[in-house]
């Protein structure tokens, strides 16, 4: 499951690996695990994360489930940090607005101060509504500079590379479910859980044995 979740592999590669190492594992069984356990990998880490900083870049990119286009809102810090991740069906002021509120209750965030996206129309009221709400702070502003915004495009890669071995999804809740586990370990990757540097192979899976509490 870790292996799906972290490299570009489909089921039936991960499937071959395991029968490579003696164990015979239908790929649909890792299929299971992965809706299984993506979320609780997301779950687990996030209490483990270190802080992110108040500028935000936000945008949303495309993601192909039962052949339909749905939406993944995501954001990122200055340097690149995950803040957090939305998938919904539609795009506009309402789905922008959900993904801003589940952003700033994320455990390692903060109010931010600025907030920078692309020209989409549905951000400048998703932002007013909230700052109305008293959910955000008036403070903050909100910039529509698209070229500003390369630093979360190009995190978006890492996501869409995972989602191409499988050749779309098959429902919009399998596809949440395995996206949570795509974002928890791109935020391990990235060396935002605590005690693990960007880079550590071995510190990130001894990380994940620890919050499974699965002996090494």
């Amino acid at each position: 499951m870790r292996w799906y979740c972290r490299y570009a592999l489909s089921y039936r590669d991960i499937e071959e690996l395991m029968l490579e190492r003696g164990v015979e594992v239908d790929h649909t069984t890792i299929y299971r695990w992965v809706q299984q356990y993506g979320t609780e990998i997301d779950r687990r880490c996030r209490p483990h994360l270190l802080p992110t900083n108040d500028s935000w870049r936000v945008d949303e990119t495309y993601i192909r489930v039962k052949g339909a286009w749905k939406y993944l809102y995501r954001a990122v810090d200055s340097v690149g940090n995950t803040l957090d991740f939305l998938l919904t069906a539609k795009r506009d002021a309402k789905a922008a607005e959900r993904f801003f509120w589940k952003t700033l209750n994320a455990f390692h965030t903060q109010e931010p101060r600025v907030i920078t996206v692309d020209k989409n129309p549905a951000y400048p009221p998703a932002v007013e509504q909230l700052q109305a709400d008293s959910f955000l702070p008036q403070r903050t502003k909100l910039r529509q500079v698209k070229y500003l915004n390369n630093i979360v495009e190009q995190d978006h890669r890492f996501i869409k590379r995972l989602t191409r071995p499988g050749m779309g999804f098959g429902s919009f809740n399998s596809t949440r479910r395995t996206l949570r586990g795509f974002e928890a370990m791109n935020m391990i990757r990235k060396g935002q859980v605590k005690g693990v540097e960007k880079g550590d192979i071995l510190g990130q899976i001894s990380f994940i044995h620890q919050i499974f509490s699965v002996a090494a």
